[in-house]
């Protein structure tokens, strides 16, 4: 299973790219968990979204499950193209389906990607 080396990780299967204006998403091992993802919910442009509380949704064929914000900001884009086609976010979780970039007001301690990949392996 993929997991990009330039990235950083929640324990909630979310990925983070950049610093100052980030791009969130979910990562491979999260998309093939939740199955076929059918529907997206995402914050609109200029929410203030928290880090550790939920965001969005994302329902798949096997359930609905809750998305964390990674980090505190403004939402400054959303991947309209995501909402559209959510299987996107099955597809290609790591590049296209992205999910939404946050300028950033703060950013938690993440997870490297050697971390993350033990933290899958754990279960």
């Amino acid at each position: 299973m993929s997991i990009p080396e330039n990235l950083r990780y929640t324990r909630e299967h979310e990925w983070v790219s950049g610093d100052e204006v980030v791009t969130i998403g979910v990562t491979a091992f999260a998309a093939d968990s939740l199955g076929d993802v059918v529907y997206v919910q995402l914050p609109d442009v200029g929410d203030q979204v928290t880090a550790g509380e939920v965001c969005g949704e994302i329902e798949s064929t096997k359930s609905v499950s809750d998305l964390y914000s990674p980090v505190t900001g403004e939402v400054v884009e959303v991947n309209q193209s995501v909402v559209d086609k959510p299987e996107t976010v099955n597809a290609d979780p790591y590049d296209a389906g992205w999910l939404l970039r946050v300028r950033a007001s703060s950013v938690p301690e993440l997870l490297a990607a050697d971390a993350y990949a033990a933290l899958i392996q754990e279960g």
